[in-house]
């Protein structure tokens, strides 16, 4: 996940036109982005089997935001969709991991 965030980061973030109107969307994909790893990474330390589905809930909200956010930049073609596309299908399988990690967390 780490990788993908930076990826992005580099790929699609930082290459965004930084305009008045794109500073909004700038903020949030970043937000959204570095919410994924954080919570990711808060998930390892936690304590108890509730904690971890939480955190991971939240990962799942910020991929699921994520990915919105990079189908947005690319719809507008605030970056080339040969360059976003790829980082939309791997937020997609992302979302698809985390999703089982949950599930089979729960039971």
């Amino acid at each position: 996940m780490y990788r993908f965030i930076i990826g992005c980061f580099k790929d699609v973030v930082k290459k965004i036109p930084k305009t008045t109107e794109n500073l909004p969307i700038i903020s949030q994909l970043s937000s959204s982005l570095t919410s994924m790893g954080a919570n990711d990474q808060e998930a390892d330390a936690t304590t108890s089997k509730k904690d971890f589905i939480a955190k991971y809930s939240i990962v799942k909200k910020e991929t699921k935001e994520t990915k919105y956010w990079l189908s947005f930049v690319k719809d507008v073609e605030f970056v080339n969709k040969t360059i976003v596309e790829p980082y939309i299908k791997e937020c997609q399988e992302i979302l698809l991991i985390v999703s089982a990690i949950i599930e089979n967390t729960r039971h």
